[in-house]
């Protein structure tokens, strides 16, 4: 049987990537899935090649999640997994950035989740329960040295919104737990990984030797999402070969 057979999910920043990549792997186990995403273009041809449904969502706008969610509900009857998984990270140290950048990465990375959440809970509540997954990042669990320090805030203020939510809303049937990949082997990584001496440094925090793969991660989400994670909630899971650990 698939593991998410019945199940609705709707994934944000799903045109592509990590998202795109656990859109396909949650309609292969039976989902339907709803791809969410500002890229209209991409996102169309993402949900298509699936059998999926695309929404465009601009994750900073509540309005923007109020029709979201309404056109779920609306088409599917239903909602029971929540993915946010659309981030932002603008690679400028605390010296460097712009307010207004710190701002938007704020306005993507927590806000965005935020009003997902919100607005999700009583459409997964009225369904009798439901699973949020939030993405956060090992930033979201430790200082990382070679990562920026506004990623890093608006990661840890992920990693304990999730933890909130669990504790609160456990009472509805509704598990929310996040997923903290450590640098996942995507094409603009290995651009920026060109640099044997920075791709030795990334490699060497990893006890298990490499990178993440997008299939790590989405692995990981696919587990949290199904129902062989139901006694898991509040949980902030490394997907990161042990760089946490060390």
């Amino acid at each position: 049987m698939k593991r998410l057979a019945g199940k609705v999910a709707l994934i944000t920043g799903a045109a592509g990537g990590l998202g795109a990549e656990i859109a396909t792997l949650f309609a292969g186990e039976g989902a339907r899935v709803f791809v969410a995403d500002v890229s209209r273009e991409q996102g169309v041809v993402t949900a298509a090649a699936i059998g999926a449904a695309f929404l465009p969502l601009d994750v900073t706008s509540e309005e923007a999640w109020k029709n979201a969610l309404a056109a779920v509900v609306g088409i599917a009857g239903r909602l029971d997994i929540l993915v946010n998984n659309a981030g932002i990270n603008i690679r400028k140290n605390i010296e460097e950035m712009p307010v207004e950048s710190f701002d938007a990465m704020m306005a993507v990375n927590v806000r965005g989740p935020f009003l997902g959440i919100k607005h999700a809970l009583p459409f997964m509540r009225a369904a009798g329960g439901g699973v949020i997954i939030n993405m956060s990042s090992v930033c979201g669990l430790i200082g990382h040295r070679y990562t920026n320090e506004t990623y890093t805030t608006t990661k840890g203020a992920l990693t304990l919104l999730t933890k909130s939510v669990a504790v609160r809303y456990a009472k509805d049937n509704i598990r929310c737990n996040s997923i903290h990949p450590s640098t996942v082997d995507t094409a603009l990584v290995q651009t920026m990984l060109k640099d044997p001496e920075r791709r030795a440094e990334r490699l060497g925090e990893v006890p298990l030797g490499r990178l993440a793969t997008i299939a790590d991660v989405a692995h990981a989400a696919l587990y949290l999402a199904s129902d062989e994670a139901a006694f898991l909630n509040g949980v902030a899971l490394p997907v990161d070969g042990g760089a946490t650990a060390d």
